[in-house]
């Protein structure tokens, strides 16, 4: 497994489905900043359409459409038509995730807890969900709301470092002090 974060705002990306799995998936990528999703939901709710908007078509997509997505998301993995929309969105190189199916999904998906723009993700790679959601609950305790304006402010101190002219091995040794300064962290350990 080799974890990544991907800009969702930059990607086409596919769902499709419909029901309370769909909505738990839809809810994950518009928190991710998913800006060119579209939704494909044959038998959707009226709720779920209202909620989708100008996404959601109440259908299939056809290969046309997934031609040009670059990630897509079948969130009911006994649906009738899963295998054949995963297989079509496969041969246009698209990466699948099929809900609840890690051995037909070309990556899994963490538990992500979310303060700004720090997300910090646990994955047991498809293997417990349960596991990764308790972890991540825990973590919640031990990086509250305050690691939002944290981050915000790290990242501010480094485009002001960079455009003074700092290089890469100066911004990391001036972001370790200011985090050490800060007591935000216990210090690294040290090795002898």
């Amino acid at each position: 497994m080799l974890p990544i974060v991907l800009d969702l705002g930059r990607l086409d990306a596919i769902l499709v489905g419909d029901g309370p799995a769909a909505e738990k998936r839809l809810t994950l990528l518009d928190e991710a900043g998913a800006a060119r999703l579209r939704v494909f939901a044959p038998m959707a709710s009226a709720d779920f359409a209202r909620w989708a908007g100008a996404r959601m078509k109440a259908r299939l997509p056809n290969d046309e459409e997934l031609a040009t997505a670059r990630i897509v998301f079948i969130s009911d993995r006994d649906a009738p038509y899963g295998a054949a929309v995963a297989a079509r969105a496969r041969a246009t190189g698209a990466l699948v995730h099929i809900e609840d199916d890690p051995d037909r999904t070309d990556f899994h998906l963490p538990a992500v807890l979310r303060r700004g723009d720090l997300a910090i993700a646990v994955s047991t790679g498809g293997g417990s969900p349960t596991l990764a959601v308790r972890l991540k609950r825990a973590l919640g305790a031990l990086f509250g709301p305050e690691w939002g304006d944290h981050t915000d402010e790290v990242a501010r101190l480094r485009r002001e470092w960079r455009a003074a002219g700092a290089d890469a091995a100066t911004l990391h040794r001036r972001t370790e002090d200011w985090i050490d300064r800060q007591r935000w962290l216990p210090p690294p350990p040290v090795h002898s």
